[in-house]
């Protein structure tokens, strides 16, 4: 793999810091080392350690992905997306099903200073799980709705379970993100996600971004885990 390539791949892998504690999250980057140079924040560590964690790593050059799934009325949102931008994350998390006035102030407060993902469906609902909750369509066709809705407000991309990118990177088209959770090399055991696929079917399908949790955090040697899943996107690229 060149090494140009290889470090626009780095951009597209996003290691999950679904950990405990900013002393946990340092470990993992410490041993993932520069195999990797975007890192999710989500809503355990942020919980826990508040906006400090992210300081740190912009502050160490690392990238943020700042996985807050924001959901609430247009004022409150538009005021986290702020006080996000002045972290300095490059991507952040609002729930598409906010509704239009919800993304637009989002947007607006966005300022381009980093990239607003609108999420679909949660990676560990299926079918039935959206009947239960009172939505008429199923997962594809729910994700569809939401991801044409977010591109029409001007949010930078959605994320989405492997299962649905083909259909939404065929109805949009390319120039729009789509950050996919749920990838799972082949063999990882898929814990509590519902719709997973490997990266190299996810990468084939049209994401612009992985985010890969467990297969490497919880691997004996991180930074090799980190280099075998980077392979298989390279290889995936290559083929299509």
């Amino acid at each position: 793999m060149a090494p140009t390539e290889l470090q626009e791949l780095r951009q597209r892998l996003i290691v999950a810091l679904d950990v405990p504690n900013a002393g946990a999250a340092q470990r993992l980057v410490q041993q993932t080392g520069d195999s990797v140079a975007f890192y999710k924040v989500g809503l355990q560590l942020f919980t826990a350690e508040g906006p400090g964690i992210v300081r740190e790593l912009v502050a160490a050059g690392r990238k943020v992905f700042l996985d807050l799934k924001l959901h609430d009325i247009p004022n409150t949102v538009s005021k986290a997306v702020q006080a996000a931008a002045e972290l300095r994350v490059s991507m952040l998390t609002i729930h598409g099903s906010g509704g239009a006035s919800m993304l637009k102030a989002a947007v607006d407060a966005a300022q381009g200073r980093l990239s607003l993902l609108a999420v679909t469906v949660l990676t560990s609902l299926n079918d039935n799980d959206l009947q239960e909750i009172g939505f008429s369509g199923g997962t594809m066709e729910q994700t569809l709705r939401i991801a044409s809705l977010a591109r029409s407000c001007g949010c930078s991309g959605i994320v989405t379970s492997p299962r649905e990118v083909a259909g939404i990177r065929k109805l949009l088209g390319e120039g729009f993100d789509i950050v996919v959770p749920g990838v799972r090399p082949l063999g990882a055991d898929r814990n509590d996600q519902e719709r997973t696929a490997t990266p190299a079917q996810a990468i084939a399908s049209g994401a612009s971004h992985l985010v890969v949790g467990r297969p490497i955090t919880g691997a004996t040697n991180p930074a090799e885990a980190a280099n075998a899943i980077l392979e298989e996107m390279a290889a995936a690229v290559a083929a299509r």
